[in-house]
């Protein structure tokens, strides 16, 4: 009889297939969405200095801002933000314990998820 060794091989993983839950997901998305705004930051900045330290820098700014890049930009800032905010209240709240069921963790995840989606398309609607 031989003599078998547990698989030591490292397992490839593809998260594309493994199904989160919306939990995960909203918790994910406002880790992703918390890097967005800090690396947005330094960005914004300079948009603001310019813009407010000449008019030709004023309306270099909203050219900029008003192209289909421009705009791109100003809509994942708009959903990071409002995804952010929501989603850190729906996680002050489970500090606490304010919705820490499951039944209620869930729905709150899917609130946030879904009330950041509609925000996004009434900014591409507005913008």
């Amino acid at each position: 009889m031989r003599n078998h060794k547990p698989d030591t091989r490292p397992v490839f993983l593809n998260l594309l297939k493994i199904r989160q839950p919306i939990t995960a997901v909203a918790s994910i998305a406002h880790r992703i969405a918390g890097v967005i705004l800090v690396l947005a930051i330094p960005l914004l900045i300079w948009h603001l200095d310019r813009a407010l330290a000449t008019e030709a820098g004023y309306y270099d700014v909203l050219t900029a801002l008003s192209s289909p890049a421009g705009k791109l930009g100003l809509l994942v800032i708009g959903w990071a933000l409002l995804h952010h905010i929501l989603a850190g209240l729906r996680f002050i709240l489970l500090d606490f314990d304010i919705g820490i069921e499951l039944a209620a963790a869930r729905a709150s995840a899917y609130f946030v998820t879904m009330a950041a989606v509609l925000g996004l398309v009434l900014m591409v609607i507005l913008l």
